[in-house]
């Protein structure tokens, strides 16, 4: 009889342990999951940058020509192209890209105060093309944010909040907009 007492709390005991096993590493399995899905979901949020940033210069090309005097929103925008080509984390990619969108949207401004520009097929296309791809990307952000709250949210709930400090799971950055990327830009000519 003592022998089966035994053999049941050991029973007990190795269920026990299974199961919090069980759970630990469906635990980390799901912060891997989600982990892997923030940053596939900034390689769509890359993407959609790549196309714009490949929409731009024939944008640029198609507007210079007409408007020779506006170098300095050329060479902004240029700049910008060159900084997020140098970016390494979310952060500076995020920074860059704002940069860029400031830029763009000057000359945008620019393309609007010039009749002769605006009539023109070719930039019009481009330009329709680029408002396709700002879609794009404000669509890919904000996937790309919730997927970041979820996450956040998973690993700071209890009990998990316990697995993802056991194993190095910490906070992800959302996508925020740079400072003044809500104002208008200012074209003076």
């Amino acid at each position: 009889m003592k022998k089966m007492g035994c053999i049941i709390a050991v029973a007990v005991v190795v269920v026990i342990v299974l199961a919090i096993g069980g759970w630990l590493g469906g635990t980390y399995n799901s912060f891997v999951t989600k982990s892997q899905a923030i940053d596939a979901q900034w390689g769509q949020v890359e993407t959609q940058y790549q196309r714009r940033f490949d929409l731009i210069p024939n944008l640029v090309n198609s507007v210079k020509g007409l408007m020779a005097q506006e170098k300095a929103v050329f060479d902004n925008l240029a700049e910008a192209r060159t900084k997020y080509g140098g970016a390494t984390t979310v952060d500076e990619k995020a920074e860059a890209a704002s940069e860029l969108e400031a830029a763009l949207g000057k000359l945008l401004v620019v393309v609007e105060n010039y009749p002769e520009i605006r009539s023109s097929t070719a930039v019009v296309g481009l330009m329709d093309e680029l408002a396709g791809t700002e879609n794009r990307i404000s669509v890919e952000r904000r996937r790309y944010n919730e997927l970041v709250q979820s996450y956040n949210t998973s690993i700071k709930t209890f009990p998990n909040n316990m697995v993802a400090g056991m194993f190095g799971f910490t906070e992800k950055e959302y996508f925020k907009s740079v400072s003044g990327a809500d104002l208008a830009p200012k074209v003076e000519f």
